[in-house]
């Protein structure tokens, strides 16, 4: 399966002031699939050393920071020649943290090699600072595969279509009904690979709950791996209390529905730990619109989603049967299956959560994207009714460039409000660059 990160890998491979490459992301997006994608299509050899399956491995880098020794040892390993034109691949590299150290050891003596890492908490040891090579390395963040990678997969004219359809203008209905019934189907899947494959390759909705199930448990498998053991149990509830957050109707995270008496304190850690692992995404309130969004953030309310939509609705107990029952997809647990596949479509462009706002207790936008250094207001509506009060009071107040309004309405322009389609969230920079020019 073709992805997007594809492309950002050529370019690092073929920059030649590249750094040693970190990729960051949750356990089963295709950080090892896509590494050693470039190996096998981009270099003349591939040696791939992983620290969880062979931890012998970690020996070598704990006795020396010898470049040149690593290296004979590496090929002695690896049985591989190692030169320029070999990729090195050094996965779950959480597990030893001296060659996450010894990275910056490369760089400086060998920078012609080329090396890629990845692991799936490697955000937890990047996070602690232990061994971390400043100002030596590269990073990219990958994330589950957005509608725009899974859809070539299922429908591969319908992805052709879309990838040429840049303007603001209205799909024609052949079109927009297939695309629609597509996402719902994404709905249900979400963009982990595995789960994917599953419905790519025409098993049963079944085989596919199946494979998400299954997913969700190895999640709380890495629990463990807290060093802190009083915490796991914490950062469990938290995990598990994401599907009664996102059903309230303003969706603000409340620690009384992880436990009762439950306080902040308690469990800032253990929320701290899920953004770290890639599992979960944090969405902070603002004050106002204003730049940068960061400084305006209020420290105390925010949103928790689910990094994948088909990991969330299995989480909330929904069957794939969902998927033939129509507009429950949207509508199920007050919009958060849909509210949350935005947001993780918006993270992947974006490359950061986005903010959301506020007006005490009259008015709530769902989102607040930028674009150009200008605060863009986004609503989500999950249903056939797209009156939006909120959105409203939002521009009387501020004055937006544009508004976004995602829908299962056609795509469409009018006066400042850019409504877009669900399945073209992924599009959405394309679509504002070209709503602003036409605007």
């Amino acid at each position: 399966m073709q992805r997007a990160i594809e492309t950002r890998l050529v370019a690092w491979k073929n920059n030649p002031e590249r750094l040693p490459l970190i990729i960051r992301g949750a356990r089963q997006v295709g950080k090892t699939y896509s590494m050693k994608w470039l190996g096998e299509n981009h270099f003349k050899r591939l040696a791939y050393f992983n620290f969880d399956e062979q931890p012998d491995l970690v020996g070598f880098f704990k006795t020396t920071k010898d470049v040149d020794r690593l290296i004979g040892q590496l090929v002695f390993a690896g049985g591989v020649a190692i030169d320029n034109d070999t990729l090195i691949i050094f996965d779950e590299i959480q597990e030893c943290p001296e060659a996450l150290n010894a990275l910056k050891y490369f760089a400086e003596k060998k920078p012609e090699l080329c090396i890629i890492s990845a692991g799936s908490l490697l955000g937890l040891l990047l996070r602690s600072g232990q061994s971390f090579p400043v100002g030596k390395v590269e990073f990219l963040t990958m994330y589950p595969m957005t509608f725009r990678e899974v859809l070539p997969q299922w429908d591969k004219s319908a992805s052709e279509y879309l990838n040429q359809h840049s303007a603001p203008e209205r799909i024609p209905d052949l079109f927009f009904n297939n695309l629609s019934d597509l996402y719902k189907r994404y709905l249900v899947t979400g963009g982990l690979p595995a789960a994917v494959k599953s419905v790519a390759a025409g098993e049963p909705p079944a085989a596919c709950d199946r494979v998400l199930d299954n997913l969700v448990l190895a999640y709380k498998g890495d629990f463990a791996k807290h060093p802190v053991m009083k915490d796991v149990a914490k950062i469990g509830w938290v995990f598990d209390s994401l599907p009664a957050q996102l059903a309230r109707e303003n969706k603000k995270f409340v620690y009384g529905r992880v436990r009762t008496g439950a306080r902040a304190k308690d469990y800032e850690d253990a929320i701290e730990w899920l953004i770290a692992a890639g599992l979960v995404h944090r969405v902070k309130l603002i004050s106002k619109p204003g730049m940068p969004l960061s400084a305006y953030e209020d420290m105390e309310a925010f949103k928790l989603y689910s990094f994948d939509v088909g990991i969330m609705r299995r989480m909330a107990k929904l069957s794939s049967g969902i998927y033939a029952e129509g507009s429950r997809l949207f509508t199920e647990f007050k919009g958060a299956l849909i509210e949350n596949a935005v947001l993780q479509s918006l993270v992947a462009s974006l490359g950061e959560a986005p903010h959301y706002w506020t007006s005490g207790n009259t008015a709530e936008v769902d989102f607040i994207i930028t674009h150009d250094n200008q605060p863009i207001p986004v609503e989500v509506k999950s249903d056939e009714n797209i009156r939006s009060r909120s959105l409203t009071l939002y521009y009387q107040k501020y004055e937006p460039i544009m508004r976004i309004r995602y829908s299962q309405k056609n795509l469409q322009l009018r006066d400042g409000l850019l409504n877009i389609p669900h399945f073209m969230v992924d599009y959405t920079q394309d679509l504002l660059r070209e709503a602003i020019s036409a605007h």
